[in-house]
């Protein structure tokens, strides 16, 4: 358990996109069916690990937020996709959409602002993590099947170790996404990725190990 105890201690905890746009109700797009009342049945979960986390001092704690979703910020791939109007979701890009959603980073946390899909899009992340010796990432937010699944290959791809934390990684309320979710964590991160756990056996086993 002692080797648990310094693989947390080498840590950082990453809350992947929550934000105004993709949790608030005033943020839903009905007629694009998307809804988000199981991620906000989440949040209070995903903040009592936090604490948790916080409190263990055992790694690092980074926000993963957005630039405005739009034309002005967004590159050149994803605008040649949204062309298509079946797949086009710009939003307005307001302040109010930025915000983050019933979470608070602390000031001794790092905030890393993505136009992408991928954490990692922005280079800033993987700097911060070499520099503080970190290659072990708790991974949770949303959406599971879109920006989670995206940083998670990104990760990957860069050599990380990753566990994602199950209960704590959300989509949208549509039953494809939901079902897409589901088999994600229970086969694709699993088998391709990483460790899958819930918030509570990682808490017992790493954190008070």
């Amino acid at each position: 358990m002692g080797s648990e105890k310094k693989k947390a201690d080498k840590s950082a905890l990453i809350v992947i996109d929550v934000v105004n746009s993709c949790c608030h109700s005033d943020c839903e797009r009905k007629d694009y069916g998307i809804t988000f009342s199981k991620i906000r049945d989440m949040i209070p979960r995903l903040n009592d690990f936090i604490e948790e986390f916080r409190n263990k001092k055992t790694g690092k704690i980074i926000f993963v937020n957005l630039t405005p979703w739009t034309k002005d910020y967004l590159p050149q791939n994803i605008q040649n996709l949204y062309e298509d109007p079946t797949k086009e979701y710009y939003n307005e890009g307001s302040e109010f959409e930025l915000d983050f959603y019933e979470i608070k980073p602390n000031k001794s946390d790092l905030i890393v602002t993505k136009n992408n899909y991928d954490a990692f899009s922005n280079p800033e992340l993987d700097r911060y993590l070499k520099s503080k010796g970190i290659n072990n990432l708790v991974i949770t937010g949303v959406f599971t099947d879109g920006c989670v699944l995206a940083t998670v290959c990104g990760a990957f791809r860069l050599g990380y170790n990753i566990t994602l934390i199950t209960d704590l990684v959300g989509t949208t309320d549509n039953k494809t996404r939901q079902a897409l979710s589901e088999n994600l964590i229970e086969f694709t991160f699993p088998i391709m990725y990483g460790k899958t756990v819930d918030s509570k056996d990682y808490l017992d086993q790493i954190l008070k190990g």
